[in-house]
């Protein structure tokens, strides 16, 4: 997930993304736009990002029904 430190919507989808990943057994991490010119440039307008295997899956908020299906489509869980 690509987020910024004090952003709400990163939090809240942060929360989602810990709760989900931990009941499939999905490894995940957070990463900080700002602390990376590149990341803040292509993503900073649109954080939170949610990534699946380096790929963009989606952005703004966490879809559940729609990330849970697209980590068992990757062989994760």
């Amino acid at each position: 997930m690509l987020g910024r430190a004090d952003c709400h919507a990163c939090e809240a989808a942060e929360a989602d993304v810990r709760r989900i990943c931990g009941e499939l057994g999905v490894s995940w991490a957070t990463v900080d736009v700002d602390g990376d010119p590149e990341l803040r440039g292509e993503y900073g307008d649109r954080v939170p990002v949610i990534l699946i295997d380096g790929v963009e899956h989606g952005y703004w908020s966490v879809e559940e029904d729609r990330l849970r299906a697209a980590l068992a489509g990757s062989g994760r869980t």
